[in-house]
Parts: C-alpha cells; structure tokens; sequence
C-alpha cells in the first residue's frame, strides 16, 4: 500500500493559557512526512512543557534514528519506552509529577498505525461518511460514561472532565501503555485529525464532520478550525492530515483493518442519535462485524426500549 499526503497542516494556539504545554511533531511538516505526534503536557506551569516537548521530540528522534519498515506495533511500544527513558532524565523529584497525553500517526506500507493515551484524540473522518475512528479518551468522565454512572450529554459539564486516566509520567511505577490499532481501509479524501481537548470545547463531531466534507480548501479548513476555537480556555493544537492517494500492492488483501471493532474506537461505544435517557452502551463490538450491522443491532435496541 501506498499512501500519499497532501500538504499536512497544523494548529498551535496558545488559547487563555499563561505558556504553551501543548508540543507538536515535525515542527516544519512536508507531504514526505510519515510521522505526525501531539502532545498535551499537564502538572502545572512549565512542567506540562517540559513533558510534552521531551516526548513529542524522543519519539520524533526514535524514528528517524531507529524506525524499520514495515513499521510495528511492537517498535512503537520501543519508541515509547525511549521517550519514557528520555522523561525520567527530566524528573526534579517534584511531588505533583509531570506528564503528557500522546497521539501518534504513522503512516506506512501497510496502512496507518495510531496511537493515543490520554483525552487528546485521534479522528479518522471520510467526507460523505462520516467519524470511522475516534480514539476513546482515557478520562475519568469517560469511563463514568462507559459504566454508565453519566450520561453523554452530562459529560460536557461535568466537573471533573479534566481528569485523565492515563498519560505518561517519569518513574518505573507509572508506565502506562497506549492505544494501537492499525487502519488499512484508507481512501483518497480521507482526514485523519489530530487535536489536544482544547480544540474540542466548543467543537462537536457533526461539526467537523460537516468542515471536513464542505468544499473548503484544506488551509481555509484550517483557519476555520482556529476561528470556531479561538475561546477556548486551554492550549489547542492540530493536526490535519489529508489523503491524496491510496495505491494498492499485492498482499494489501492480507491486511487487517482494526478500526471497525476496536475497543478503542469510541464510535463503537458513543449513542448514535440515541435520546439522553435511553443510551444503549456497546461494550465490545463482535469480531468482523460491519459499521451497518452494528448500527442495525442499535436501532433494534433502541426500538425494544419503547
């Protein structure tokens, strides 16, 4: 499989915030680049900085110095305990530690790999289809969601949103492992976004699905994303990845595609256009099940609940 760019784009705001914690990789992005990371840094001023700088730009480095085709899930989980290596050598001994969300796209021979920990997010959005991936955020309010504890709509308000799950923090004690899923079902005009939370406050899935299916030109997408954010309280960063071309080669067929029925695919958990009080929550979708017939099972659900 060959896949080809169009010239990726990024956001890098600093919002109402004092310093940037947000870091992003490559810093001077081509249509050559395989590797896009965003990082969210938390634990206070500088801190946060330091954390997702150290951990966008170790990675960043793993793979130009260290990266084999075809790419690995395995050689990412390398590439993450290097960063957590190079992050241990930041550690102060601070009592609030330092740490930093993570979302990593690779994009290779054999399809996309993508990586995420934390609430910053991962979206894979087709023009004409709609959200195929969005990756689960690791939150407190995401898993009182899941349990069903809140609902949906409650999660926007709820007071402890912030609180993350998982993020990678210095120290032996606090490795956390991320997300990977491998996406094989690419298709030219495919957008693949990247964004730290502070892009989503006033931002819903059917609006950026609605700004990434209009007839924009990718940079006025851009600045529309900048526009329709420039409240947001926090940092807000981007990436907007933008597909060309997908050519396929032989032994593509042998690929497999994760996204459908990965549990870190939140569309597999999120109501589709259910009411607030009558939620159906999709623990695990079956193994080689279709979108369709995921969303036929939900409507039955739905109907039987009436």
């Amino acid at each position: 499989m060959k896949i080809s760019l169009y010239p990726p784009l990024s956001i890098y705001e600093i919002g109402q915030r004092d310093n940037q914690e947000d870091a992003i990789w490559p810093l001077q992005p081509t249509s050559n680049d395989k590797l896009f990371i965003l990082c969210d840094g938390m634990g206070g001023h500088e801190h946060g900085e330091v954390a997702s700088q150290t951990v966008s730009q170790a990675i960043g480095e793993w793979f130009e110095t260290k990266a084999i085709e075809p790419l690995t899930k395995s050689q990412i989980e390398d590439a993450l305990a290097y960063a957590y290596a190079k992050l241990d050598e930041k550690d102060e001994g601070e009592f609030r530690k330092m740490g930093t969300t993570l979302t990593l796209l690779y994009i290779g021979g054999t399809g996309i790999l993508a990586a995420h920990m934390g609430d910053s997010r991962i979206y894979h959005i087709r023009p004409g289809n709609g959200v195929l991936y969005q990756s689960r955020d690791h939150s407190l309010v995401f898993d009182l969601f899941q349990s069903g504890e809140i609902t949906y709509n409650e999660m926007n308000s709820f007071s402890q949103k912030n609180i993350v799950t998982r993020a990678m923090t210095p120290g032996e004690d606090n490795r956390m492992h991320s997300d990977i899923i491998q996406i094989t079902d690419v298709q030219a005009g495919d957008f693949f976004y990247l964004c730290s939370d502070g892009m989503l406050e006033q931002m819903s899935n059917t609006e950026l699905v609605a700004l990434f299916s209009s007839e924009k030109k990718d940079e006025e997408k851009r600045q529309q994303l900048i526009l329709d954010t420039a409240n947001s309280q926090d940092n807000h960063s981007a990436w907007l990845i933008h597909i060309n071309d997908v050519i396929s080669e032989e032994g593509d067929k042998e690929l497999v595609n994760e996204e459908p029925t990965a549990r870190c695919n939140a569309i597999n958990i999120l109501p589709q256009s259910v009411p607030d009080d009558d939620v159906v929550i999709v623990k695990e979708a079956p193994k080689k099940q279709s979108f369709l017939t995921w969303l036929k099972r939900l409507i039955r659900l739905t109907k039987g609940k009436k």
